[in-house]
This record gives C-alpha cells, structure tokens and sequence, in this order.
C-alpha cells in the first residue's frame, strides 16, 4: 500500500499531530432484543472468555509513525526533509496501537495497527481464564498443568527503523515477536518506541490446542524498494480456515515480517473456538432487528432493462423446467414445489423462459414482486455473523465492452437466464455493529469496511447494482473488468435511480442452519441444477469479430485481456442457485 523506502517518526515543535477520529456509524446502535443468554459481550473458546477492546491508544508517540520517502543511506537532512512532507498530509502514515482499559484479569495478545487515511476503528481481543488446573506459578512448578494463557518467555526483535545513525530523532519503531513456551503460540507483534524490550506482562500467549492457523491477508505496509537494504512488511490476518464451519477467530493484531513470502506459514496464529454451540450467534428475533436496522437498499441503473423479481413471480408467469432431451418444459409451480431437490448439478435439468407471449415480460423482471433472499451463518469461528442477501433477476443482459474510447455494446456475450448475485453484511457478535459489507461482482468480489460505505436512512448501505450484469458496488461509477490500465473490458455502469429495492423491508430468511428448523427452506433453494439453459453459440466468434474491427495496434492487448475473462461471463452454462455457490458454505471469494 505505501511504496516507502524506509520509515521514521519525528515529534516536530511546530507541528501537533491530532488525535486520530474514531469511526462511528451515521446513527446510534438500538437496544437488540436479548436473548436467553446475554449478547453481545463475552463469548466462550474453551478454557477462555473473550471480549472485544474497543479502547485504543497509540503505542508510539502522538507523531505516529511517518513514512520518509529518502533512503536509510542517505543524509539525516534527506530523510527530515520526506518525513516534513509526510508529516503535512499524515494520510500517507500507518500507526500502531494497544489496547487500554483492559478488564481486571483480562490479557491482550499483541498490538493492531491501521492506516491514517482511515478513521480509527481497529479492535483486539482481550482474553481472561476461565478455568484451569493451576496458576501459572504452578505450571512453574508442575509441568502437567497447562493453563489457557501464559506469559512469554522473551521477546524477539523482529525490525526496527533504528539503521544505526546518529541523527537527532526523538525515537523510532521497534516491532518485536513474543517468544511463547513450549506447548504455547503468541498471536500478535508488540510495536515500541524504545529500543529495549517489552514488559513480559504486556501480552499473553496461548495453549497451542486452542490456536488455529492464520494467514496474511491485506497488505498494509511496504518498505521494499531496489534502494532499501531493510525491506519490511505488515499485513493484516485472518484464519486459514473461514465460512460457515470455520473455528478460527481473528483477535484484531497484525502480521510483519521482513523475510516473508506468500505460502510460508506465520510465526504467529489466531485463536480456536472449540464451542460447537455457537451461542453469541443472535436468534430470529434479533436477526429481524439486524435486518431492519442494517439493510441496504439496492439502486438499479436508470437504464436498466433487465430487473430483479421475486422467484415465485418468475415461476407464476410461465417459468419451465426442463429434463434431458425433452423438448417441452413442466409449468413450475410457486413454490417450487414440483423442481427435482438435493443431489448436484448433474445437468440433467434447467429453468427456462416461458414459450408463450410472456417471456418479453418476464425478461425484464417485476420490481414491485422483487425481495432479497437471506441466509444466515457464523463467521470467524461465531464470533461474526455475516448476513447474506441474494438478489434474482430473471434475465441477465449481454455486456458492452470499452477498448479506448469505444463503447461496444455485444448481442450475445454475458446474457444468460436466471441471474443470482449477492451482497453480504458482517457484523459483530461483540458488539452488534456492521463491520464491513461484500460486494459481489461476476467471478469475485470485494470486503468494503463500514468506513467506505454511503449511507442511507440511518446505519443502512447503499449498494450500487451495475447495468445488465448485476454486479454490486459500493459507490457509483463506470468500472471495467479487464484492464482499466489500458481502458480495455466489460463496462460495469452503476448509478442510483428511482429503481430500487429496500432490503430493510423487502427480504424473507431462507436459511439459517444453526437455528435448526426455526427457519424452513423453501423448495426452490433445494434445487441445484441449472437455472437456465446451456448456449450452444460460440462467443468466441462475437469477440474476434470485435478484434478485427481493430488498429494492428490495440489487438494483441484487447485479446490478452478477453483471454482473462472469467467462463461464467461467456454464460455458456446456465446459472446455479445459491446453494450451488461455494460461498454458501466457504467465505466470500476475496
């Protein structure tokens, strides 16, 4: 993220670094209905209670941590001269925090870290015992008693922005690894100001058996450059194992290193919930108050041809089924009720349009019919519930590309019947707030934390639906799958207009598997087979047509591009359902 050679921090006289400004949502967070248990508060790995640290300060001085565009080698008065610089537009900085106010006979398990173009809204978790065999005096003294937190042994020096030099600077930045005891694995990086050792008080680590492995996840910081002989890197985390099964829990620290490579295991891990009854998940009730508060509203293009509809809708206005080699299709009932359900997808059906004069209709959806289907499931181990909303279009449109300063609308490529997209909600089961939203788009996708969102009405989203392909965005605009370096993809256009859908009121759960059979499935989610036919057109005829309407000059690049589209665009195949996707069960593809 920040391309720097190397880093400094310089408390300057005539310059006071103001606080950072904490996030908070648009609107105040209501009071949720409670359930049996208290929510939102303490949740439970094991022989651990955890809970979310909300009080942040910095761990370096009120300067933060600046980022000198000046090699280490180079003159003190080179390196002054970038920091002032960067002291001015202190967006371009990352600072590093711990966490205060910790609970009496609550540890932290290292320090986060979050750059200042951000409002502040990083979090730890915090951990206390909840029952062990011994103290850890006695597991000094008795090796056979292992309790869930012990200090670390020692400290590592991992990096350090001191090269050495005797330039007149207030401090620099120390980042050190907990060095656990045998059996234990640290799960964060304490950052100092001093070069001397942290207080062996400062954090906790953990029994091994309740760790789960973790990964890097989004870069935050670089010092690698051709000109530094200390290159560096911090990452954000999160665990190896995520979606709805998922046991890893992200306690909020950071990852860095100087050495690492993608693939390499860490040094460090994330917490483990062994609890299989996943009680700080909310109840129905408290799912509908999320939904209410929370839910976003889906703004269509202006010119969209192609909207969205209810699936009982689409089934009631002449929607078929089609078997094998049958030429003619079974009228599918409202529910679904009479659509082959479990198993995979065989190929052995698929949905269509209607044969008869309805199907022009039927293209281009009910608005009014249209709601958002959602399933509900666990995130990061329960300690997260991401909320996910599937939006139905009947029809999805074929695709414009650009190439320069062309717009080239295709007549076949990217349509298809049947169009599922999605948008998904996380929010904490610490404190009920929304953490970020997923934006689906085609083949991936994206997290957008709540700092980055446009509001509506409250704490509720905007999402931002594109013409045609309905992939969702969280602002407006004109993005291009394919390279928007060379201006060459598919157009994805999205505005807001007064065609809409508000998810806060317009929506029905239809899964939510930890409820058991509080929430029933409708029939139509059983089905998994195609939800519209195989085209049997080849569109790689339409592209090469595009290509040699081009300048000798553009066509290698328009065709490497086009060579990276993902199949599902060419909609070859028909469409699944949801339950097809592998972010039913998986997390998001990001």
């Amino acid at each position: 993220m920040f391309g720097c050679r190397c880093f400094h921090w310089r408390r300057l006289p005539d310059f006071s670094w103001p606080e950072p400004e904490s996030f908070s949502l648009p609107a105040p967070i209501p009071q949720w209905p409670q359930a049996i248990r208290k929510y939102f508060e303490w949740f439970k790995v094991q022989d651990l209670d955890t809970q979310l640290g909300l009080c942040l300060k910095n761990t370096l001085p009120p300067t933060g941590v600046l980022f000198a565009a000046a090699s280490c080698r180079q003159a003190f008065a080179n390196v002054i001269c970038g920091a002032m610089k960067l002291v001015k537009d202190r967006k371009k900085g990352v600072s590093f925090y711990k966490p205060v106010g910790v609970p009496d006979g609550c540890f932290s398990f290292g320090n986060c870290c979050q750059a200042n173009e951000k409002p502040l809204r990083g979090y730890v978790l915090v951990a206390r015992q909840v029952a062990t065999p011994g103290s850890e005096n006695s597991y000094k003294s008795n090796p056979n008693c292992s309790p869930a937190l012990l200090m670390p042994l020692d400290y590592t020096l991992v990096w350090s922005t001191d090269d050495g030099s005797e330039a007149n600077l207030d401090g620099c930045g120390y980042f050190w690894l907990p060095r656990p005891p045998e059996g234990y694995k640290a799960l964060g990086f304490v950052v100092t100001s001093k070069p001397g050792k942290p207080d062996l008080e400062e954090v906790r680590c953990v029994r091994a058996d309740l760790t789960d492995q973790c990964v890097a996840y989004r870069l935050t910081l670089s010092t690698s450059s051709t000109y530094s002989e200390l290159p560096f890197g911090v990452w954000k985390t999160r665990p190896h194992h995520r979606g709805m099964d998922g046991k890893g829990v992200s306690v909020g620290t950071f990852f860095c290193s100087s050495y690492w490579s993608y693939g390499e295991e860490l040094n460090i891990a994330c917490l483990k919930n062994l609890n299989p009854k996943l009680n700080a998940m909310p109840n129905l009730e408290q799912i509908h108050a999320l939904i209410r508060h929370y839910g976003p509203t889906v703004f269509f293009h202006p010119d969209e041809v192609y909207l969205p509809s209810s699936v009982d809708w689409f089934f009631k206005n002449g929607a078929l089924v089609y078997k094998g080699d049958d030429s003619v299709g079974e009228s599918i009932d409202a529910g679904g009720s009479n659509l082959p359900g479990g198993g995979t997808n065989d190929g052995e059906y698929w949905i269509d349009l209607p044969r008869d004069n309805r199907k022009e209709r039927v293209i281009r959806g009910n608005l009014e019919s249209a709601k958002l289907y959602i399933h509900v499931k666990p995130a990061l181990g329960g300690t997260f519930t991401d909320i996910v909303m599937w939006v139905f279009c009947p029809f999805n449109g074929p695709v414009t590309l650009k190439v320069g300063v062309m717009n080239i609308a295709l007549s076949k490529i990217g349509q298809h019947v049947g169009d599922w997209e999605h948008f998904t909600l996380r929010v904490s089961n610490f404190t009920g707030e929304l953490l970020s939203v997923y934006f689906s788009q085609h083949s991936g996708g994206e997290w957008v934390d709540t700092t980055d969102l446009e509001f509506i009405e409250g704490n509720r989203p905007i999402v931002y639906s594109s013409k045609s392909g309905h992939a969702s965005f969280a602002h407006p605009g004109n993005y291009i799958q394919g390279s928007s370096k060379l201006g060459i993809g598919v157009r994805n256009d999205a505005v807001r207009s007064e065609y809409y859908v508000d998810s806060s009121n317009q929506y029905e759960i239809v899964a939510a598997e930890y409820l058991g059979d509080e929430v029933s499935e409708p029939c139509w989610l059983q089905y998994m087979r195609e939800w519209g036919p195989t085209i049997v057109y080849d569109s790689r005829i339409e592209l090469d047509k595009v290509i040699s309407y081009l300048p000798l000059t553009l066509r290698y690049s328009v065709e490497s591009v086009f060579n990276k589209f993902p199949l599902e665009l060419y909609g070859e195949e028909g469409p699944t359902g949801p339950k097809e996707k592998n972010n039913w069960v998986g997390d998001e593809r990001c």
